[in-house]
């Protein structure tokens, strides 16, 4: 193994367990049964929830539903809307190391990181809230002098949330304030692995004043929990964020009853790096892209394509940099990579690693797992793979780890045809000092985010989902707000200029 920056087990004491229960109807319910998250960097217990079942998951769809057919919510001006949501945010930015502390000890990802996160939070919750004041239709005034139409957008009506636990506190933010500011009323379940910041934001909602039953929260299990959300009638539509898998199981339910639904699944990210490129950034972008959120994250940028002039060289600089990276104990302030999610994940991660090597790849940095003095062995080691082929499963399946592949191209043509040629399509970056370059690259590869010369920027404004198998709808900005509305033609006759159909004697 190269030598590697590692942080060994920080002298930090750890907070007493968390009880989570569930929100529904505005009041706090338990369940009969619980279920533990241990720490995948501690390997500690830190917290207990509420084991949601099929009687817990309908209540919470009733809350919901009743909440929005009695209009508590729905029916106020946007701006009394908007003021809840302000409220929400001056809320969550005052709980930051509250949060962050608990998702960092649940997720196993780096405490900067996971203050970075809720911090960054706040703002999508504000964005929604400006949001919620400028919901606008259309209106037709050149139909003939005895007709006028107008086009409606109102709240689709009972939203599903399910959110994942790669980042439970972002992803339920990037969903619930813009449902909100649609005039939607919700049930959320998050992940049972990273439950806590989302039943702690049920207090924060409180506080704010939101409705009794406006947003319901069931912790629990996919089944039987996850099954109810996406099945039950009063649904009108569901979000959800996670697996490809699980997001057609999510699209086959809800077929039944034809609600809307939405998926952000995942994603296996190509970033092409041309021979002009300011190789510098490209490289310091690429250990990023791969190592960000231990490369649990579905914008991972975990394949590069270099163009062959320079690919011993970059790939060089990426080996040297990765190793200045520092991996270790996530609530050390100077950790930026942490704990595989699970043992069970890890071996998930090494299983690719190990059959590309089996299939003639070379590991030139890392594979295998990582044990950092004092916490244990669920790390894992940075890791790059080069002399990759397009048709081996490290290069086409999302690996879901810090595993970089490395493949080569000889022409513009080629690299976008080995970017295309992919099951997703979430995102893709290009690095090039040529405008020309960037542009077409743009335009003729299969992605719903296109970065040059930069990576993984995101910026409330900016809209975010994927094309294929990555997913259908988006989220935040604009477009995310729309996908909580549905759309009414009102069709209006200006005084009694309608002759009779039916003709009398």
């Amino acid at each position: 193994m190269t030598e590697m920056t590692l942080i060994p087990r920080a002298d930090v004491a750890l907070p007493d367990v968390r009880m989570n229960r569930h929100w529904i109807g505005g009041a706090w319910l338990d369940s009969a049964e619980h279920s533990e998250r241990v720490s995948p960097s501690h390997g500690v217990v830190v917290s207990r929830s509420a084991k949601g079942t099929e009687d817990e998951a309908r209540a919470a769809v009733a809350a919901a539903r009743a909440a929005f057919d009695d209009g508590r919510w729905s029916r106020l001006p946007a701006k009394a809307r908007a003021a809840v949501l302000l409220q929400v945010a001056d809320l969550i930015e005052a709980n930051v190391e509250r949060f962050a502390l608990i998702e960092t000890l649940e997720s196993g990802k780096p405490i900067s990181q996971a203050r970075g996160e809720v911090a960054g939070a706040a703002d999508l919750w504000r964005y929604a809230a400006a949001l919620a004041r400028t919901v606008e239709g259309d209106s037709f005034n050149g139909l003939g002098p005895e007709m006028l139409a107008t086009v409606l957008k109102e709240p689709i009506g009972v939203v599903s949330i399910i959110t994942p636990w790669n980042f439970p506190f972002w992803i339920l933010s990037q969903k619930l304030p813009f449902a909100l500011a649609a005039g939607c009323t919700c049930v959320v379940k998050p992940s049972e692995m990273t439950p806590s910041t989302t039943a702690m934001l049920a207090e924060l909602l409180d506080q704010a004043g939101l409705p009794a039953g406006v947003v319901n929260i069931v912790l629990g299990y996919g089944q039987p929990v996850g099954a109810v959300l996406a099945a039950d009638a009063r649904v009108d539509m569901v979000t959800f964020t996670g697996s490809t898998a699980v997001g057609k199981t999510i699209s086959r339910i809800a077929a039944d009853n034809l609600k809307k639904v939405a998926l952000e699944l995942g994603g296996k990210n190509p970033q092409v790096i041309f021979p002009d490129a300011d190789l510098d950034s490209a490289a310091d972008a690429v250990v990023f892209g791969v190592f960000f959120n231990v490369g649990q994250c579905c914008n991972s940028g975990s394949r590069i394509i270099v163009h062959e002039d320079i690919a011993e060289a970059f790939t060089a600089k990426v080996v040297e940099l990765s190793q200045h990276v520092t991996f270790g104990d996530p609530l050390d302030p100077e950790t930026q990579v942490g704990a595989i999610v699970t043992p069970e994940h890890g071996a998930k991660i090494d299983g690719y690693v190990q059959a590309a090597k089996a299939a003639g790849a070379r590991v030139v940095l890392g594979g295998g797992p990582l044990d950092v003095p004092g916490l244990g062995a669920q790390f894992y080691r940075p890791t790059v793979v080069t002399d990759v082929t397009p048709d081996m499963a490290i290069a086409r399946d999302e690996v879901f780890g810090p595993v970089l592949t490395v493949l080569t191209f000889r022409t513009a043509e080629e690299a976008i045809a080995l970017c295309n040629d992919a099951e997703y399509g979430l995102s893709a970056g290009v690095w090039s000092e040529n405008v020309h370059t960037c542009l077409t690259f743009a335009r003729e590869v299969q992605a719903g985010t296109v970065w040059t010369n930069t990576w993984m920027d995101g910026f409330p404004e900016v809209t975010f989902g994927g094309v294929k198998q990555s997913g259908q709808g988006r989220e935040i900005g604009r477009y995310g707000l729309e996908e909580f509305m549905e759309i009414k033609s009102v069709v209006m006759r200006i005084g009694r200029t309608r002759a009779n159909w039916v003709k009398t004697r």
